[in-house]
């Protein structure tokens, strides 16, 4: 008997140990899922003092009210718009990848207030201290706005094809070149590039975020792996496992984590402090296939992913949506 005894009890000891973890909560959860027109779709943003969410799609750019639900499906028309980026006052800035322009407009009723021609494939819209940097997908270059002064004020050559970038507080921009798999750091005053950082393990670095607080730095690639880095001076930190399909890093600034949509797997694969301080992989939640970019509204916490079922194209012509499928799937935080 005793030795059966031992026999149960080590079998037994180890499902308890692993009871708490079976039964923990996942940190998110599927609240709602806002229908709106089918298409294509890109970057998504948050505008927390008009507590508005923006969608970058083929027409120009879908708004939320996050506070009462009403969806303006074209606020303003564009071409094919990729990233969309709050200012200050009320204002807004987009990029037209088919026009190879940006468009300045105001977020209350979308009037346009002035169009910068920009580099090829304008993709990635972000803040550059006073200006706004636009990441030239297919030429290479950034473009930089005054959106006060409403002109142009330069362009930096960086080469590659250009994702996502992220700024520090030190006049830093840091910008991924997807078809390099690099990170390349950038001087906006002098509108110089300072150095350019391998990002080992990784094919396709696409989403990027910077937590200003911890001087973090995440890149994530299409092909599977999230390089996590020193801003100060590209120590590489982590090199982690995370589904594939991602096209975004979302920062929850007050937990400190990143959130990473994974749209070929259809995965939020969640990044947060281990017991050490150190980012891992602590939660890989269930969003939905297409899945690859979104936003946080940092007052609700919830995140909001753009998806729309892709249908095989024909041979020598595009994918289309399948009919009604297009929808903003609304992530709750477990409370």
């Amino acid at each position: 008997m005793p030795a059966l005894s031992h026999r149960l009890a080590a079998v037994i000891a180890p499902l308890l140990l692993a009871a708490p973890a079976l039964a923990a909560q996942p940190p998110y959860h599927e609240v709602a899922r806002i229908p709106a027109p089918d298409g294509p779709w890109d970057y998504a943003s948050v505008d927390t003092a008009a507590r508005r969410l923006y969608v970058g799609r083929a027409d120009g750019v879908l708004a939320l009210d996050l506070d009462s639900g009403r969806l303006t499906p074209t606020l303003v028309a564009g071409q094919r718009v990729h990233g969309i980026l709050p200012l200050d006052g009320g204002l807004a800035i987009s990029s037209n990848g088919d026009s190879n322009t940006a468009t300045l407009f105001q977020g209350a009723d979308g009037a346009v207030l002035a169009t910068f021609a920009t580099g090829a494939k304008p993709d990635a819209v972000v803040q550059a201290g006073a200006l706004v940097a636009v990441m030239d997908g297919k030429q290479g270059d950034i473009t930089l706005i005054d959106p006060v002064r409403r002109v142009v004020t330069g362009h930096v050559d960086v080469g590659g094809a250009l994702e996502f970038a992220a700024m520090d507080g030190q006049g830093h921009l840091y910008v991924n070149v997807e078809d390099r798999n690099e990170l390349v750091v950038v001087d906006v005053a002098a509108h110089a590039v300072l150095a350019r950082r391998r990002l080992p393990d990784c094919d396709g670095p696409t989403g990027l975020a910077l937590d200003p607080a911890t001087g973090v730095l995440v890149s994530a690639c299409a092909s599977g792996r999230a390089v996590v880095m020193a801003a100060s001076d590209g120590r590489v930190l982590a090199s982690l496992p995370i589904a594939q399909g991602a096209d975004a890093v979302i920062l929850d600034a007050r937990n400190h984590r990143f959130l990473i949509p994974c749209g070929k797997e259809g995965v939020l694969t969640v990044l947060s402090p281990d017991a050490q301080g150190a980012l891992a992989v602590t939660a890989t939640v269930p969003t939905a296939k297409g899945a690859r970019t979104g936003a946080l509204d940092p007052v609700t916490g919830r995140v909001y992913l753009p998806v729309g079922t892709r249908l095989a194209g024909k041979a020598g012509q595009p994918a289309g949506f399948e009919p009604g499928s297009f929808h903003l799937l609304v992530m709750e935080p477990a409370p």
